[in-house]
């Protein structure tokens, strides 16, 4: 590991400037109120967040993943439902309102509960819980964990550039898509009463597989998926499908509060180092601010803050309305005449739409304010084992151990904090067996957003399985290894043919984050 060479940063620095040609009032990024750093506060930083090569023992601070926001409560079934410990008394009220919110059971239109009404007319689930379990990670259909709601297939096709944003279109270098003209951005397998669903998501798996040092064989499984029964016609040969699982929702407030410039420094999008890693940033079309941003949330970072994943996840999961998505019919098209015609919800007390500004605000604060479990076992030598073959096999070069968040005027729990979130938050190509075919922003059909790894060793813990990367396909942490490709084969390579015991070392290190 080792930091990018200056010229790598200046060139990240100015694909990124130039794309936010119209600065915006309040700074670039005004949904932050950020104290800038010092020369004194750079050079802390700088040394603190500087890659080990001590493995005798735990570093200083490494059992607070989230700093003063580490959640030191009992590690059960709800280790990932708690607030920030940091986090104002005097807002513990917005947060469990806002958690109120992010479980409410939501009901069609017209119905005598107005602050509920407005579920779809198509919607893949019935609350924002229902795909967050737990509020942790949800799983495929086929999983023995329940039932499907927390699975989501998008659907895109392919578009010609001029109908793309000019302001995005420069920096894509593959054929952009758009939504299917007809079944929208993701597939509804729900629907209100009287509106028929999309369709019904059907998955197989292949088993393949893989030998290994030691004489062990892993067996990994090659999931395909279908569209049965699909209400308004074919797909289309031409339909990109992407499945999602919904992802855990801890850390995201201080992921938001990561400077760009940090995640700007790492990306090497011409690996002008050589070294394999060729990383880069996601610039976003920011809904709420009319312009470019760095994204940072979702699979392959299509969003830029929390409040637009929120909203874009009202829209297209439930059917519900927001400030940013004013749509009552959420995710139906021009060609689904009669969803676009259902009752909707829209309530006058909030400006007319299902959930207002108020309502998306306090969301927004309870998926900002989520707390990171404490470490465990830091200190034991498996564990350090394991944490040294985790930075020798190179996972560290995109699972970056440590940042440390801007300064914030009025968010204290994530504010200035040293944080282990174990993720660059840039797109990396992972090769053809987790491609996808399905581009989003400046990701192409191979690439994703490097996952924050903080937490996933509690995954079996809250959601009672370990079904990982995207689509769920793997079923526990060297599944989820052995899928790695492109930029990460090397990696993946080295875990294959490394002795029994690091590998298994490896494993130990992963379900102590």
């Amino acid at each position: 590991m080792h930091r990018p060479p200056r010229g790598i940063v200046i060139l990240a620095s100015f694909v990124v400037a130039a794309s936010i040609a119209a600065p915006l009032a309040g700074g670039e990024r005004a949904y932050l109120h950020i104290v800038p750093r010092t020369d004194a506060e750079r050079a802390r930083i700088e040394a603190v967040t500087r890659p080990t090569s001590d493995f005798s023992g735990p570093e200083r601070f490494e059992r607070l993943p989230a700093g003063a926001a580490t959640s030191q409560k009992r590690l059960n079934a709800d280790a990932y439902s708690h607030f920030s410990p940091s986090m104002p008394f005097a807002r513990e009220l917005d947060f469990k309102v806002g958690n109120g919110l992010f479980r409410k059971l939501w009901v069609s239109a017209p119905s005598s509960t107005l602050a509920s009404d407005g579920l779809g007319p198509l919607f893949n689930a019935r609350a924002c819980q229902h795909c967050h379990l737990k509020d942790g990670r949800g799983h495929p259909p086929d999983a023995a964990a329940g039932d499907a709601v927390s699975f989501a297939l998008k659907i895109s096709v392919p578009v010609e550039r001029a109908a793309l944003r000019a302001e995005l279109a420069s920096y894509l270098d593959y054929a952009p898509t758009a939504p299917h003209p007809v079944y929208g951005g993701q597939v509804q397998d729900l629907g209100i009463q009287g509106q028929a669903a999309e369709g019904r998501v059907e998955v197989g798996y292949e088993e393949i597989e893989v030998p290994l040092s030691g004489g062990e064989v892993a067996h990994l499984r090659r999931p395909t998926y279908n569209v049965a029964d699909p209400a308004y016609g074919p797909l289309g040969a031409a339909a990109a499908l992407s499945p999602r699982v919904a992802p855990q929702m801890i850390g995201l407030g201080l992921l938001e509060a990561i400077p760009e410039a940090d995640i700007l420094a790492w990306a090497d999008p011409d690996d002008s180092d050589g070294d394999g890693i060729s990383g880069k940033p996601q610039i976003a079309w920011s809904t709420e601010w009319n312009a470019v941003r760095v994204g940072r949330f979702g699979y392959k970072a299509g969003k830029a803050t929390i409040r637009e994943q929120a909203a874009a996840a009202f829209a297209a999961d439930l059917g519900i309305s927001t400030p940013l998505h004013p749509e009552g019919w959420g995710d139906c098209t021009a060609a689904q005449t009669r969803c676009r015609k259902a009752p909707h919800g829209g309530d006058a007390r909030d400006d007319g739409f299902e959930i207002g500004e108020e309502g998306l605000e306090l969301v927004t604060f309870y998926s900002r304010n989520l707390a990171v479990p404490a470490r465990r076992d830091v200190d034991d030598p498996e564990v350090l084992r394991g944490k040294r073959v985790f930075y020798e096999t190179g996972c560290a070069a995109c699972h970056r151990p440590k940042f440390v968040t801007d300064r914030l005027v009025d968010q204290p729990a994530q504010s200035f904090q040293l944080i282990w979130p174990y993720t660059d938050l840039l797109l990396h190509d992972m090769g053809e067996g987790l491609a996808d075919g399905y581009p989003e922003g400046r990701a192409t059909g191979r690439e994703w957003r490097t996952a924050p790894l903080w937490g996933v060793g509690l995954t079996r813990t809250v959601n009672g399985h370990e079904y990982f990367l995207h689509d769920g396909r793997a079923r526990g942490f060297l599944e989820a290894i052995l899928w790695h490709g492109g930029e990460a084969q090397t990696a993946r390579d080295a875990v294959t043919t490394m002795p029994k015991a690091d590998r298994a070392a490896l494993i130990r290190f992963l379900e102590s984050l």
